[in-house]
């Protein structure tokens, strides 16, 4: 008999890389999908994947303490360098021993580079081989970000990875600029490399960029790949460009990039997204998306998002999911939630702590279902609760491109009907029954 920690994790790793920061190690594999369940070692702590990163812009996740994200299961949140680097800034970073001990937080920490912001700031960025310049929107003041100058932040910063500054351009970009941007992203990764200054206590992840070309996306992994980094990110989607371009150019970029290192899909934290990209082989995620929604009113369930703030829950006694542990669920009812949603910080805090634990179970799940060589059942499953009889087409052609076709009848007789929406419109309330 095999021996196995108690996660179901082999003593022996199916296969496995080193980094003088990063350990990586590969203990099961989805005998359909692409699907893998692994350990990464940090400097800071032992990660699971896949996993969802909480985000953390500035050092904080609005409303929760460390305590608490360290409860519900966190393993590694995301901070901004671009917002850190302005305020509180680096010196005070350098003085206080780095982000982790700045905002009490002993576990993984990941800083994206600022590169985003040329797509969220662009009317406020001048953007050349040298760098991007931006106006502050604090103080109004140019600020110029170049890549050795990220790097010098985030290694003040002191996150145990590190994003490259990339040129990012629209996902909804096409022409010559797409390219530029791609092989400036390479250019500008290899003067990062250079100037990082801790490769033995922070790791430096490269970004896959190439829009939705084949050829350049291609072109772009292959090149990263040349640089043997310590794992890699798949950047410049979830911008608003079509779920079927999306999930084809994740799928590229998975069967390029090193089976032996972790692999990160930037800005995905759809529940659904999640679910088909860990069988399109992704290990890493991150969004604003659980935490933000909160803020709205959303609370986020297995059927898809639950709007607290309608006057149905207005004397609604149960909690948000029965089935769920979490702190909000144990304690609080919907009517309580509508009562403050959007209007007391009370709500925003008790609804982001509920959509923490939620992803933070969902990816439990996943790795649990990999492990067990049961991922296509879980993918069928979970597609049932989420949609239904109707699944959109986007997910069924991603999932029959890794051998899971949702419209073959299972055991149990479920089979779904590919349909053109990209997103879901409301919560399933499709039973068996």
């Amino acid at each position: 008999m095999t021996a196995t920690d108690k996660f179901g994790h082999l003593d022996t790793p199916l296969e496995a890389s080193s980094s003088p920061a990063l350990k990586f190690e590969v203990y099961a594999r989805c005998s359909t999908t692409k699907a893998r369940a692994s350990k990464m070692h940090l400097p800071h702590y032992t990660a699971h994947t896949p996993m969802f990163m909480p985000v953390g812009t500035m050092g904080s996740i609005k409303g929760i303490t460390t305590k608490q994200l360290e409860a519900l299961d966190c393993h590694v949140i995301l901070g901004n360098t671009y917002h850190l680097g302005s305020r509180p800034g680096p010196e005070l970073l350098e003085k206080a021993g780095g982000l982790h001990k700045f905002m009490a937080w002993d576990r993984g920490l990941l800083t994206d580079s600022g590169g985003f912001q040329m797509v969220s700031l662009l009317k406020l960025a001048n953007i050349t081989e040298e760098g991007v310049e931006f106006e502050n929107p604090h103080d109004g003041q140019k600020m110029m970000l170049t890549p050795e100058m990220s790097i010098g932040l985030q290694n003040a910063i002191g996150a145990d990875i590190m994003m490259q500054l990339d040129d990012v351009v629209s996902s909804l970009t096409t022409g010559p600029r797409v390219e530029e941007a791609m092989w400036r992203s390479v250019r500008w990764l290899d003067r990062s490399i250079k100037a990082h200054k801790r490769p033995t206590e922070q790791n430096l992840f490269p970004i896959v960029q190439g829009g939705l070309d084949i050829e350049l996306r291609t072109k772009s992994a292959q090149e990263l790949v040349k640089r043997d980094s310590p794992g890699y990110a798949i950047g410049g989607l979830s911008g608003g460009e079509a779920k079927g371009s999306f999930w084809r150019m994740v799928s590229l970029s998975t069967d390029i990039l090193p089976t032996n290192k972790p692999r990160y899909c930037m800005g995905v934290g759809y529940a659904e997204d999640l679910v088909v990209c860990s069988a399109l082989g992704v290990d890493m995620y991150d969004c604003v998306f659980p935490t933000r929604t909160a803020r709205f009113g959303n609370a986020l369930v297995r059927t898809g998002s639950m709007s607290l703030k309608q006057g149905r829950y207005t004397s609604d006694l149960e909690p948000i999911d029965k089935n769920c542990d979490c702190p909000t669920c144990a304690k609080y009812t919907r009517a309580y939630l509508h009562t403050t949603a959007t209007k007391e910080t009370t709500g925003c805090h008790l609804i982001t702590v509920h959509n923490i634990a939620f992803q933070m179970r969902l990816m439990l799940d996943i790795r649990q279902a990999i492990v067990e060589d049961r991922y296509p059942a879980f993918i069928r499953e979970f597609m049932r609760i989420r949609f239904g009889k109707t699944v959109p087409m986007w997910i069924v052609d991603a999932l029959k491109s890794v051998n899971v076709d949702l419209t073959v009848p299972d055991s149990s007789g479920y089979s779904a009907e590919p349909v053109a929406d990209d997103f879901q419109k409301v919560p399933n309330t499709w039973t068996d029954e």
